[in-house]
């Protein structure tokens, strides 16, 4: 079960709620905290730049660009705040540094959700560094220029701040909450694992920043966003690795990892979607696709504890622990004909429109016109006599084989 226990890592809410439940805690234990803090300190200050740093590095063979930008934006905002905002905030110099960083990265790591998922070391990712860099000249002129002006009137205008409740402005503190709540309104709509990384920066740095009195906020706040980006990584890249892409079930490589961890009672089915490539020639491969999405979360439901598995192509593989073909067969063919009873609506894909209500609409128009069905074929077969699972599993494509040959559209064991 090693490849699907980590479907609970991608779900949205658990990507939601482990960053929420981990700053709720920061909150409540920080002030308790900060006397054992003390104690490792050095540690502590050190930590993030390792941790992002390893991020960085990880994220460049696993593909994983945005969570690379992440860390390295979150990386630059945590040396700032170490060598720039260790005095007073009463001082000009130190409140501009304050307030500026407090401003640019929220609203860069927000920019990082409709960026391209490119490497660092790709042209791409060398603009995006002098993008960075621009930002720190520019705001190093800014602070030279007004560093030493009369600034009361802006702290008291513009920039006004609540010092019982912290020494961030009123204007970056609801701003720094929008930018929050929109980046956890992507991972709830989309659930992207990049998504996860930019909403976490977003949380621990916007607490850093309101909760800026209190000793190591930030040397903690960057430890466990960092943390949370290494897990991030891990999940990212087993999904890559043992997910497929296009159904969102478990693939060929998860399939074989399960495989040696069979007991000596499994039963194995494969499945195959009748005239598929008829029907990818007559409807499209984009309409080729939609069958097998809609193929794959059909199968997720079905009964008697199944494990389903994307074999490649138009196969599938359902996998039952501890039951033999006879217990399996009237789930198998509950599964047969509920995807035979499905009404897939055929949309014209050059034609969709970008608009949500004008395809809405066009969806209509087409359910009532270009609905077609489609079946398919499942071969069984379990470990008794052989408990070898390679040659169960030719078994099962023999007996799918049987089925195709007989008409389609049946399970045969």
């Amino acid at each position: 079960m090693l490849p699907l226990s980590f479907d609970v890592f991608r779900s949205a809410g658990f990507r939601f709620g482990l960053p929420v439940c981990l700053a709720l805690s920061t909150l409540f234990l920080l002030e308790y905290a900060q006397y054992t803090l003390v104690t490792y300190q050095a540690l502590l200050f050190t930590l993030p730049y390792v941790l992002f740093a390893l991020v960085v590095l990880l994220s460049q063979p696993f593909n994983q660009g945005r969570t690379g930008l992440t860390a390295l934006l979150m990386g630059v905002a945590y040396y700032f705040i170490q060598n720039y905002l260790q005095a007073p905030l009463s001082n000009n110099e130190t409140k501009l540094i304050y307030v500026l960083l407090s401003a640019l990265l929220p609203l860069n790591l927000l920019q990082i959700h409709i960026l391209p998922d490119k490497r660092l070391h790709s042209r791409f990712g060398g603009y995006y560094l002098l993008f960075i860099i621009m930002q720190i000249a520019w705001s190093a002129l800014v602070v030279n220029h007004f560093s030493r002006s009369d600034l009361d009137w802006l702290w008291d205008s513009y920039l006004f701040a609540i010092p019982s409740f912290s020494p961030m402005p009123i204007v970056l503190f609801l701003l720094s909450i929008a930018i929050t709540l929109s980046s956890a309104s992507t991972i709830l709509k989309r659930n992207l694992g990049s998504d996860q990384t930019v909403f976490v920066s977003l949380l621990f740095s916007c607490m850093t920043f309101v909760l800026f009195q209190f000793s190591f906020i930030s040397s903690t706040a960057f430890s466990i966003a960092a943390l949370i980006l290494l897990l991030n990584l891990v999940t990212c890249s087993h999904e890559l690795a043992f997910v497929d892409q296009l159904t969102g079930i478990p693939g060929r490589r998860a399939l074989e990892t399960e495989l040696k961890h069979l007991g000596r009672t499994y039963t194995l089915a494969m499945l195959d979607v009748d005239h598929f490539k008829k029907f990818n020639d007559t409807y499209g491969h984009k309409t080729g696709d939609d069958v097998l999405k809609l193929v794959a979360q059909i199968m997720k439901n079905t009964k008697g504890g199944a494990q389903v598995f994307r074999y490649g192509g138009e196969e599938f593989t359902i996998m039952y622990k501890g039951k033999e073909a006879n217990e399996c067969k009237a789930f198998l063919d509950d599964l047969r004909q509920e995807i035979a009873a499905y009404d897939l609506i055929i949309r014209d894909h050059s034609t969709r429109p970008d608009n949500a209500k004008k395809g809405e609409k066009m969806r209509k128009k087409e359910e009532k016109n270009n609905s077609t069905n489609v079946t398919v074929s499942i071969g069984v077969a379990d470990s008794f006599p052989d408990h070898n699972p390679d040659n169960v599993l030719k078994a099962a494509d023999q007996a799918l084989y049987k089925a195709k040959q007989k008409g389609r559209n049946r399970v045969i064991l």
